[in-house]
């Protein structure tokens, strides 16, 4: 998951044996991802789903992942560090949204549709693994591999917690399994998010610190 503050590291253009198909295997990634994100959005909204949400937040994560990747390949540091933060602001801000509406629902809200919830974790799932095959597949060998699995079992472990709630609210006929995998996908996010907001400041402060050091001499 995003919210383990897993990034995707990108590769220096030059080390890149095929530049052209990486970039469009990064695209796709970026696609899948956002598209995953405004279907969980949806479907956690019409079954009344947090932990819907708070994994549509890790997608969202992840498609900021590789936008930042893309733009890694043709721009400078500050422009990465830039849309670094972005990401974390929009993981923190997604994460404090969810976590205040799992507190309201405590008292107010409804019983989610469990089989919405487990059909779209499966789909997740299946999305991510999708994702995770195709950078395997052109990156065998890269010094980054594992980086790439840890995030996408990490990613595969947000899914099958969704799934298993949508079992728990089955079984139970109570919103109490949606919103405890909600509340701690949320505090991850929060987390993840903050981590990255305070890695960004210090890589834009070290640029900066390098700049001046230029101007100096």
């Amino acid at each position: 998951m995003s919210a383990h503050c897993c990034d995707h590291e990108t590769p220096k253009a030059e080390a890149i044996v095929n530049l052209p198909r990486y970039r469009k295997i990064l695209w796709i990634s970026l696609i899948v991802n956002a598209a995953m994100f405004l279907i969980e959005i949806g479907a956690g909204v019409q079954a009344g789903s947090l932990s819907l949400l708070a994994d549509a937040v890790d997608f969202a994560g992840d498609a900021l992942n590789y936008a930042v990747s893309l733009a890694v390949l043709a721009s400078a540091l500050a422009w990465r560090v830039r849309a670094a933060m972005l990401k974390a602001v929009s993981m923190m801000g997604f994460g404090l949204y969810v976590l205040g509406a799992a507190v309201w629902s405590v008292w107010h809200g409804g019983v989610p549709q469990a089989v919405t919830m487990g059909a779209v974790a499966l789909l997740a799932l299946a999305a991510n693994v999708a994702v995770a095959w195709m950078l395997f597949a052109f990156r065998e060998g890269d010094a980054n591999m594992r980086s790439v699995w840890l995030c996408s079992r990490n990613d595969a472990i947000g899914n099958v917690a969704v799934f298993m709630a949508a079992l728990g609210v089955f079984g139970t006929g109570s919103a109490w399994p949606d919103l405890l995998v909600a509340s701690l996908m949320a505090a991850l996010a929060l987390h993840g998010g903050w981590t990255v907001m305070r890695q960004a400041r210090g890589e834009l402060g070290d640029n900066s610190a390098k700049d001046h050091h230029g101007h100096v001499h």
